[in-house]
């Protein structure tokens, strides 16, 4: 996406207002500007925008609205509809909104637009930046998020495994990583059982993605990422509905690869390792069945409960992978259960870790980075659940309880090696616009990682 930001001396300034500040700032505008604003209805109301009009009819200033500083809820990113409403120009903040590097964010995040198969300029409004905000750091987060955006916008007809492996070596190659993909039959030969079985139905073959990049005398990160390119359920067969977004399946592996760029692109000082299993469940005559029982990476047996609880089997093979390197840290993001959005609805993906330091930084670079999540237990008492009497395991309890805590555990029995493990169940997907915010394919979890892991390996 091109950036957003520029220096003008001719910029166009905004001035962000809240309701108790409002008659404090009407007494700075010009006597005619009061009265325009007073005729339009203008009082600072949250989201509310107007555009003064200069003598000669062009735009002399901005108002914007912002939630009071005492509010309960706040909106970091509600100079993400700005783009949206401006007129063509380039603008500065006049005054500073709550965090005037979110605001930057927001404003480069809420000019994206996806225009690969129809005509959707992007808004003509460039920002000068704030003073005091790293341009640099605030355009690679963008572009990072857009890239996932991209992907799970992206239908299923064009952004099937191999099209994602062809993402991820694009982005190797631009950064200087080793790229590795392990394809179709292949995946038996080199035991990834659990990735083939899920995948051999398709036309299109399965694969494990791999990345390497970085010192190798330097911490390992392992980040793993669920591809699935499009989900049918397989012979457990979602209904319409359920099958309806179901190319967004793969928005795991779209924001490990939007995080993997975060890290690269500012040089972090780990061993990054990338790992997405890309497969798409398909029904045919060779899909995989419910009560079958396939062998994993681990070694662990696991008994097929549910053909549609495809993901958590694709991931175990990667993360018994990623295990045996024994890294540092081992992070999962994946679209895995619809038990999450039950309890936490679209916006706050659950995460789960037994590292108590791991988690209070998490919880916190979320907050910081305006990038929701909310941890959930790994609760040991739920962990018979996945009791098979045929195999070791089962993919998917019978029952309706816990279902995202059940996955949780289920994809714990494959790390035991890794020094610190973080497993995010997230949507990768707004359902309807919000500031900075379009609906489509959403960018989850991946700022407050990288967060996270610039804090620990800058």
């Amino acid at each position: 996406m091109p950036s957003v930001f520029e220096t003008s001396s001719a910029a166009i300034p905004i001035t962000f207002v809240t309701k108790s500040s409002w008659d404090q700032v009407a007494e700075t505008l010009s006597p005619p500007q009061r009265q325009f604003a007073t005729a339009n209805g203008f009082a600072g109301k949250a989201g509310a925008y107007l555009a003064l009009p200069a003598p000669d009819g062009a735009v002399a200033g901005v108002l914007f609205g912002l939630e009071d500083e005492a509010a309960r809820s706040r909106d970091l990113f509600r100079a993400g509809s700005l783009p949206g409403l401006l007129p063509p120009g380039t603008y500065r903040f006049a005054n500073a909104p709550h965090d005037a590097r979110l605001a930057a964010l927001a404003f480069a995040l809420g000019s994206y637009r996806f225009a690969r198969y129809r005509k959707a300029d992007a808004p003509e409004v460039r920002l000068v930046p704030p003073d005091g905000v790293d341009v640099a750091e605030v355009t690679r987060i963008a572009d990072a998020a857009c890239l996932a955006r991209d992907l799970v916008n992206t239908p299923a007809n064009d952004m099937g495994p191999e099209e994602l492996a062809a993402t991820a070596q694009a982005l190797a190659a631009e950064f200087g990583a080793s790229f590795v993909c392990i394809v179709g039959d292949e995946l038996k030969a080199q035991n990834f059982p659990l990735i083939h079985a899920v995948g051999m139905a398709s036309a299109r073959a399965p694969r494990l993605i791999d990345i390497t990049w970085g010192n190798p005398a330097h911490p390992k990160v392992t980040l793993v990422g669920k591809g699935v390119c499009f989900d049918t359920g397989g012979l457990d067969l979602k209904p319409s509905s359920g099958m309806l977004i179901m190319k967004k399946d793969m928005g795991g592996a779209a924001n490990v690869l939007a995080l993997a760029r975060m890290v690269m692109g500012a040089k972090l000082k780990v061993r990054l390792r990338v790992l997405v299993p890309a497969v798409e469940n398909a029904v045919a005559g060779n899909a995989f069945r419910p009560l079958d029982i396939f062998p994993s990476r681990k070694g662990i047996t696991v008994e097929i409960g549910n053909t549609d609880a495809e993901g958590r089997l694709v991931l175990a093979d990667a993360l018994a992978l990623a295990d045996e390197e024994r890294p540092d840290l081992l992070i999962d993001l994946g679209t895995l259960t619809g038990a999450a959005r039950v309890a936490l609805g679209p916006d706050l993906p659950p995460f789960y870790t037994n590292d108590e330091t791991l988690a209070a930084d998490v919880a916190r670079c979320a907050v910081k980075e305006n990038d929701p999540l909310w941890r959930m237990p790994l609760w040991p008492a739920y962990d018979s659940w996945l009791d098979s009497k045929t195999a070791n395991i089962t993919n998917a309890p019978s029952g309706t309880f816990a279902g995202s805590i059940t996955c949780a555990l289920f994809l714990q029995r494959f790390v035991e090696q890794a020094k610190s493990w973080l497993h995010v169940d997230i949507y990768a997907w707004t359902p309807s616009a919000k500031p900075a915010r379009p609906e489509g394919g959403e960018c989850q979890a991946a700022r407050a990682l990288y967060t996270l892991l610039s804090e620990r390996y800058a």
